[in-house]
């Protein structure tokens, strides 16, 4: 009797419930364009969406831009989690470090993703150099932050305990630091990774003929308003199911976590 209110539990917090939200509103927007209530030329129903979708589908044209999208975002995540994660380190173990680098990227952080559109442009070309090293920017002041952050707000009583118990620099930083971080540094991956996809569709107006931000502009040209929705439909869909993979990559690391979560 005991473990059918946790399979309840577990069943109405997973992603079938996570569903019933835009099902219903797909559903009462579809009956709203067919019953007259909503014009449905400019904001066209999921039926067309789909239609859209199925014809992108059909056609190879769907996966071409996914996949040229998709390789894009993960070669600027590589790129911006492996500069923000060197630097936020860098920054939150030297105070030296971080009063000479911290100013000038906090400034750099207020810049506008699309203000630096035209200056990749100039330095590397409207190929795809310029687009990575767009999406790269994006990710990586969340990761900066997030990194430097983390091992500045690290309890020095927990590195006091390390070193009362004698444990090696190796082990200190095994034992104590990584587990310390690890949260945050999931955080700011996940965050780093969202405006890596924000800044993909800012790349890929530079002059692009393949991925889902020229699926965007196609659209607009054209007056394909179905076009639009569908291709934001996909983005909403890759952003979730790659935050997805990186929480599913994390989550044994984070068993701890996990497992607080379910005792509350």
């Amino acid at each position: 009797m005991a473990v059918r209110p946790r399979r309840l539990r577990l069943t109405l917090s997973g992603a079938p419930l996570g569903l019933i939200l835009p099902v219903v509103l797909a559903l009462g927007f579809e009956l709203a364009v067919r019953f007259g209530l909503i014009e449905g030329r400019l904001l066209p129903p999921p039926s067309r969406i789909a239609a859209t979708l199925t014809s992108l589908y059909q056609s190879g044209d769907l996966w071409l831009h996914i996949l040229t999208t998709l390789a894009r975002v993960g070669a600027g995540f590589a790129f911006g989690v492996a500069a923000g994660t060197l630097l936020g380190a860098a920054a939150g173990a030297s105070s030296l470090i971080r009063r000479l680098i911290d100013p000038t990227l906090q400034g750099l952080r207020s810049i506008p993703s699309i203000a630096w559109v035209p200056l990749f442009i100039l330095w590397l070309g409207i190929f795809e150099a310029s687009k990575v090293a767009l999406i790269a920017v994006g990710v990586f002041f969340p990761v900066y932050l997030g990194v430097s952050g983390a091992i500045l707000a690290i309890d020095r009583k927990i590195v006091e305990v390390g070193r009362v118990a004698r444990l090696s620099r190796l082990g200190m930083v095994r034992r104590i630091l990584l587990p310390a971080i690890l949260p945050a540094y999931v955080l700011a991956l996940r965050a780093g990774l969202g405006l890596g996809w924000m800044f993909v569709v800012a790349a890929e107006f530079m002059g692009a003929s393949e991925g889902l931000g020229y699926l965007l502009v196609d659209g607009q040209q054209l007056g394909k308003a179905d076009q639009i929705l569908a291709t934001i439909l996909v983005f909403a869909v890759l952003g979730k199911l790659t935050d997805s993979v990186i929480s599913a990559v994390a989550r044994p690391f984070l068993a701890w976590q996990d497992i607080a979560a379910e005792a509350r």
